[in-house]
């Protein structure tokens, strides 16, 4: 399924949205007005939890979010490098290895789990705010969205 995750350019706490191809809400993600760490949440449209995301609140060099699942658990770290010269991320902690090939901010990158590639992120150019184009499996569609959320809260704390 593909999706498209665009950031709003008028959104006080930072949401996002997130639609199929024909322009159809298919998860709602919701920030905080006053975060430091940047929280986001993830609905599906019936209001239920599924993922939260967060910033490290400080970051010396390396930085890093957390993603929790509806029940509050860590499910996983996402972090850069020191010197993230090629844009790369670590997935850490996750119940499988997941990796990012190619630059998150280049046009295209592929996300590969357990050696199989589950997703490909597209960042959509003519945009006025960050925007992505998710093309993945229908049951890894929730996590792929939360993990592309995640890295975009890295590159915006890292920016500012």
């Amino acid at each position: 399924m593909k999706v498209y995750i665009k950031n709003k350019f008028f959104s006080i706490g930072g949401s996002s949205s997130v639609v199929d191809e024909n322009k159809n809400p298919v998860y709602k993600v919701k920030g905080r007005i006053f975060s430091i760490t940047k929280v986001k949440k993830i609905y599906d449209l019936q209001g239920n939890l599924l993922y939260k995301i967060r910033n490290k609140w400080f970051n010396w060099f390396v930085h890093k979010a957390y993603i929790y699942d509806a029940n509050k658990n860590k499910i996983a770290t996402v972090k850069d490098k020191w010197f993230n010269i090629n844009q790369e991320y670590f997935i850490l902690g996750y119940k499988d290895e997941i990796k990012i090939q190619g630059k998150f901010f280049s046009l295209t990158c592929k996300i590969v789990k357990n050696d199989e590639i589950v997703g490909t992120i597209r960042r959509q150019l003519l945009s006025w705010t960050d925007s992505f184009e998710l093309d993945a499996k229908d049951e890894e569609l929730p996590f792929l969205v939360a993990l592309v959320i995640a890295i975009d809260n890295i590159v915006d704390k890292k920016r500012k």
